[in-house]
């Protein structure tokens, strides 16, 4: 019986298998953890769809892989067999929440929020048997290109599997005489990692950190981003919040900070501009009918965005909940797959860093991200005359394919102007 790495959410495409927890020949019971399985959402543990054996690892750890791609083989007890079996198994007999109570340590996406993964340009494709021997599809190309025969090869993979850096320490050893000659046209195989110098000290990248450059990569090159930046006077928001501190302390047990105000300005100014609560689709702009606000959090591997669902529909005080339970449990790693979906809009408050001034990347594939910056004092002109002021910048990244600078600038516009209608009177409830 093939296992099949299931999906867990459309916006997810692609995992790296972490850590096998099951060895080849090891008995699963159905529902035991499987895999650690690394995606730009979540960390998990894949359950096994299945009791039996296992018979066979077809990704090894440290493997990209799509979702719905085989990553094992086993022997099962009394279950259907063929490729659909493991996926056919887990949609009739276990819930699709089961993956989410199994949810762990949360792996940050970057700082612009929980944009997909990029697909690669050709997908791997399952891994395929030559002779009794099994491949990946890396290993396989990277042998028919410089027409090496793997038999050849001693494999230090799982199992005793060839892996890529098996087949490159081949070429490497066998460059002054090789065994069979290359194609004229093969390409050069792919360089050596430079050697750190002796003042230098080499990290090897982790699979979330990879994610994390993934996605920057993606934001960057696929949407032409503008920028621009209002200033705020927030100095009734400041007076607002202070003036409540306490007693929402002792009232709800969770601090309240800036952030659920202004949040509350953004979802009503997202009513407001529905054209940034929208997505890019090629030949179609695609509006969201529900705001789903997310919020970059620092975890224990970077940042994640939780998502704050139908913000809109929430109070001052419901969002300050929200966002103390989201935050909290980002930096425990206690976040689910569903905290972490669903995002149409993000925003990042990078004034808590120390920043004035930022330019954020969007977070693919929403159409803008809004960053909240330090609030400062400063003189300002008031009517005819000077006050000191307690000033914030936001600074905003879109997608100009979706927008113009006016649709981005009525829409800024119309979150600096709620911001700066707080006061004395601003009801939390």
């Amino acid at each position: 019986m093939i296992i099949e790495l299931p999906q867990v959410g459309e916006s997810v495409t692609e995992g790296v298998i972490g850590k096998w927890l099951k060895s080849v020949g090891d008995r699963v019971e159905r529902f035991d953890p499987l895999v650690e399985v690394i995606t730009d959402k979540v960390n998990m543990e894949m359950p096994s769809p299945v009791a039996g054996t296992l018979s066979a690892i077809l990704a090894e750890e440290g493997a990209t892989v799509p979702m719905g791609a085989p990553i094992a083989e086993m022997d099962s007890e009394g279950e259907q067999t063929g490729s659909g079996a493991a996926t056919e198994s887990r949609s009739e007999s276990q819930p699709a929440d089961r993956i989410g109570t199994l949810l762990k340590d949360v792996a940050p996406v970057g700082p612009t929020g929980s944009g997909g993964p990029i697909s690669a340009d050709k997908p791997p494709e399952p891994a395929r048997d030559r002779g009794r021997r099994r491949y990946s599809p890396a290993v396989l190309r990277l042998a028919e290109e410089r027409g090496i025969e793997l038999d050849l090869i001693q494999g230090t993979g799982i199992n005793g599997r060839v892996t890529l850096k098996d087949v490159r320490g081949f070429i490497a050893a066998s460059s002054d005489t090789p065994a069979t000659a290359p194609s004229p046209a093969a390409p050069p195989a792919a360089a050596e990692p430079r050697a750190a110098a002796q003042d230098e000290e080499r990290v090897p990248l982790s699979a979330v950190r990879r994610m994390i450059a993934r996605n920057m990569v993606r934001s960057a090159s696929e949407i032409p981003q503008a920028w621009t930046l209002v200033e705020a006077d927030v100095s009734g928001l400041v007076a607002r919040r202070r003036a409540a501190r306490d007693e929402f302390q002792q009232r709800e047990g969770v601090n309240i900070t800036y952030l659920p105000f202004i949040m509350k300005a953004v979802a009503e100014s997202l009513k407001e501009n529905p054209l940034l609560n929208s997505s890019w689709d090629d030949d179609a702009i695609i509006y969201k009918r529900r705001i789903n606000i997310g919020i970059a959090a620092a975890a224990p591997d970077g940042l994640v965005v939780p998502v704050v669902h139908d913000a809109d529909t929430l109070s001052v005080a419901g969002l300050a909940r929200k966002i103390a339970d989201l935050t909290g449990r980002a930096r425990g790693g206690g976040l689910t797959l569903d905290d972490v979906q669903g995002g149409t809009f993000t925003l990042n408050n990078t004034g808590a860093l120390g920043s004035v001034l930022s330019q954020p990347l969007v977070n693919h594939p929403q159409a803008a991200i809004l960053t909240t910056e330090a609030i400062v004092k400063r003189p300002v002109v008031v009517g005819d005359g000077i006050a000191i002021r307690s000033m914030m910048n936001l600074c905003m990244s879109f997608d100009h394919r979706i927008m113009d600078g006016a649709e981005a600038s009525a829409f800024i516009n119309a979150v600096k102007r709620r911001i700066e209608a707080i006061g004395p009177d601003t009801g939390l409830y």
